[in-house]
Formats: C-alpha cells, structure tokens, sequence
C-alpha cells in the first residue's frame, strides 16, 4: 500500500480573494479585484496535473480560500467539467464549497447547486452579535441564522464552523451557539478553539495587552462541552475539531487525514501527489499574477515541488492520521518509512489511556487526541 497510485484522488482549488480579510486569518488571500480572471489558468493547471497523475478517479472537490463564494456559478461549472473530463468522477463525489453568511445569495446558490455543488460549508463562527464583532466578522447573527436556513434548503450536506474561546464567551453563551446550530438541520459542525497565530491583526493586539483568547483551561472545558452536546444529538466526534451525521463526514478532509493524493490548483494551493512509489509535496505560485504566468510557461501553476523522505512522509501520515477516530494502519507506516513505530512507546501510551492498539489500526483515544502534539512527538522520537 506503499504506492497508493490506485486510490481515487481529491481536488482542491483555491480561490484567494476575499471580500475583506478578517484579523485572526493566516491564509494566502487577496482583496477581490473585479473580475479576477483566474479560472482559465486554473483550467490549464488541471490539465497539467492530469498529464502528471496519470487516470485516477476523482472522489471528492473542494472550492476554498479566500471566498470562493466570490466564484461565478458559471466558473464553478466550468472547473467541475474540466476535472470530469479529465479524470473522472466517483459515484457519490463530494463537490463542496466554502462561503460566509454575508455572501449568502439565493440565486446565486441554487445556481451553485445546478452547477453540481453538493455540500455547503458555511462560516458561521458565532450567533452572538458582541462576538462575531470581537472576531472581525462581516456579518451578524441574523444574517448567520438567515444563510444556514437557505443553506439547509439547498444543499444536501451543510457544514458549519464554530469559533470557541474568545474573550467573554460563557458556558452559556455557547451553549446558545450549540441550540442553534444544532436546531438548524446542518449535518456537520466543525469548531474550532480560537488560536492567536504570529503575523496576524490579533496577534499585533495581543501584544498591545487587548486579550482576546481565553485560557487554555477555560477552552478544554469548552471542548468537553461541545463534545459531549453534539454527540448526545447524533454527532460522531470523527476527528479532533469535526463532528458528522452518520453519511456527512467530509471526503475532503478525510482524503487528507488519511494521507491520500490530492490535487491543488489555484495561488498557492497545497498538493501531494505519490508518482511511482515517491510521495510529492507541492505549493502552486502565491500571488494571483504569478500564478497565472507560471501556469502559461510550464503548463503547471506549481513553484515549489518537494519530493519527500520515507521519514517525512510517514510522519505526515501518523500526524494526520492520529486526527481522525479511525487512526492509522501500521503496516502501512512501515511500507512507507521502511521501519516499524515502537512497539514499547506504544504499550506505554495505550496503558495511559492515550493511544488504543487495535491489530493493524493504531488510533488516539479522544484523550489522546486531546494531546496529540505530546503523543506523536514520544511515538516519532526514537
């Protein structure tokens, strides 16, 4: 299983425009200009990646950023043919996309839907006014509660994102969060603890003493919280920050989490891709412009192509893998480092309640997953 050539691929493409950019964002994004012009490059940089894989099929799209919900449904349409003529899709694949409540557009999403989007994914982050202030957010609770109505009349799996931890947040204000999403037919609930990462406008107040995190007790006791609501109501906690209804977890990610191929098209999208037994790591052009001249000169928007070590890439996989309920194989491990984990290491972490070896799966118990950093470190260190 060293060589997954054979496994169905996933496709990523990123859209780097956005509306505006909210001051807890780290990514790769843009102020959207008016029309960007960028789907005919990310047309040609399927192709180039088509000429790359070799057929595959395809299991799962998705459309992220930035705000790809700035896309055309014409453009939308355009990219989900291209990869359809180019490898292929599987029964049952997963066609998603990102958007925020203040994009939300009727027409615009059912024309999403016509396009063949299956799967909504909508950032919601809270239904308190005080905090989607405090976050940056450019929309308010009503308009939150409007756009995951629409979304849950439209689309057939909706996904929504929940940010936990900000300053003065309660036990009961987000168990007001977790009454609405809930109560709002959406079959999947990421939630996310509210992190202050370098180079961002949070981190730049932080640092002026203008907190905005809780602590990191108060934030355990409100994962435990989240936890237990959503799976008393259905939910399985299937990987660290994500919970699914039975049929809702998201393909995409998974394909990740499971250390599978994926396709990534767009400025400065991130790919793998495993070519003849060797895993590659791929960055494509950041900037919007380079990316586009860097497609038109080499057929292939990638500027940064890393083959990785037996070592690096096991690694990623124990890393990802350990994320999701289902954890990791070991055999394959070994067939892809080309060495075993260690078996006491192991013994030691599932006599600790960290880790639970169950013959050739290895997976973090939701303890363990809430340390996961201190597991893997023991499991990688010897």
């Amino acid at each position: 299983m060293g060589d997954n050539h054979l496994d169905p691929l996933a496709v990523y493409i990123h859209w780097p425009y956005c509306a505006r950019i909210c001051p807890y964002c780290d990514f790769n994004v843009y102020k959207q200009k008016d029309d960007a012009g960028l789907t005919p490059s990310i047309l040609s940089d399927l192709e180039g990646w088509r000429a790359w894989s070799g057929p595959r099929e395809v299991s799962s799209i998705h459309f992220g950023g930035g705000t790809p919900s700035l896309m055309s449904a014409e453009d939308i349409s355009k990219a989900i043919s291209q990869i359809k003529n180019l490898w292929g899709l599987k029964e049952n694949c997963e066609i998603a996309i990102e958007a925020n409540p203040h994009d939300a557009d009727e027409d615009k999403w059912r024309a999403y839907r016509v396009a063949g989007i299956n799967r909504l994914s909508l950032g919601v982050q809270s239904f308190h006014d005080p905090a989607l202030k405090l976050l940056g957010r450019d929309h308010d609770a009503a308009q939150a509660k409007a756009a995951l109505r629409l979304a849950v009349d439209i689309f057939p799996s909706v996904s929504l994102d929940i940010i936990f931890g900000w300053t003065g947040q309660t036990e009961d204000l987000l168990q007001t969060d977790l009454d609405i999403a809930l109560g709002s037919g959406a079959q999947h609930i990421s939630t996310y603890q509210l992190t202050i990462e370098e180079g961002t406008a949070f981190a730049k107040a932080e640092a002026r003493g203008d907190v905005k995190a809780v602590d990191s007790d108060k934030s355990a006791d409100f994962y435990d919280l989240v936890r237990e609501r959503l799976m008393a109501k259905g939910f399985e906690h299937y990987e660290v920050s994500n919970f699914a209804k039975p049929g809702h977890r998201s393909k995409h990610n998974l394909a990740y989490w499971q250390g599978r191929d994926y396709v990534g098209v767009g400025p400065g999208a991130h790919g793998r891709l495993t070519v003849e037994g060797t895993r590659y790591a791929t960055v494509a052009a950041m900037r919007p412009n380079d990316y586009k001249e860097r497609v038109k000169s080499t057929g292939l928007g990638i500027t940064e192509k890393e083959a990785l070590s037996p070592t690096a890439w096991a690694e990623e996989y124990l890393l990802m893998g350990l994320r999701i309920e289902e954890g990791i194989s070991l055999s394959r491990f070994e067939n892809i480092s080309g060495h075993a984990l260690p078996q006491d290491i192991i013994n030691q972490l599932s006599q600790d309640g960290s880790l639970l070896h169950q013959g050739d799966r290895l997976k973090a118990t939701s303890e363990g997953r809430l340390v996961l950093n201190a597991v893997t470190e023991k499991l990688l260190v010897s």
